[in-house]
């Protein structure tokens, strides 16, 4: 039996059935391992800082042997205050290989978020545009040089140190 279907998500995937979601999966978790190459070594709260584009926040909830709980963020801010977008937590299980978006979203004025695994049934077709969307936001991010490496944050942090020392002594 041959399936033969026009929409594609990555050369040879099918798009919106069970196999489509368990690649979605699959590629979710490679660029999640290539945005955090050493996710043992990651503090609980990091930050990816890339000139001319929006800091990422990155978060663990949860660590365990085989899965591991993450929240991945933008920050933004209005009138109201500040605010995370698109707020999304993903379940990264690594003895599969798989990552999967556990919820997304909240909005202004509500306690829950927009997608909660947990608390609702979706169909594998919205499971699909949730972790479609996952997929293209954390190709965005790789894209515009964001990572999360324990090194480049030591990095990142004796540069603003030199930074500031070299701007005392011109005080001075």
């Amino acid at each position: 039996m041959r399936y033969s279907c026009k929409y594609k998500v990555h050369p040879g995937v099918r798009a919106r059935d069970l196999p489509a979601l368990m690649e979605l999966y699959e590629l979710n978790y490679i660029q999640l391992r290539r945005l955090v190459p050493d996710l043992d070594a990651i503090q609980e709260h990091s930050l990816s800082r890339v000139e001319g584009a929006l800091n990422l926040y990155l978060a663990i909830v949860e660590r365990s042997k085989y899965t591991t709980t993450l929240n991945l963020t933008y920050q933004f801010s209005d009138q109201d205050g500040s605010f995370p977008a698109p707020d999304v937590v993903i379940r990264m299980y690594h003895d599969a290989q798989l990552a999967e978006v556990i919820s997304r979203g909240r909005r202004r004025g509500r306690r829950y978020a927009e997608y909660d695994r947990f608390h609702h049934r979706y169909s594998i077709q919205t499971k699909w545009q949730v972790n479609r969307f996952l997929q293209k936001w954390l190709g965005y991010c790789l894209h515009t040089g964001h990572i999360f490496s324990p090194a480049r944050e030591q990095l990142s942090e004796a540069l603003q140190s030199i930074e500031a020392e070299q701007t005392l002594s011109f005080e001075s």
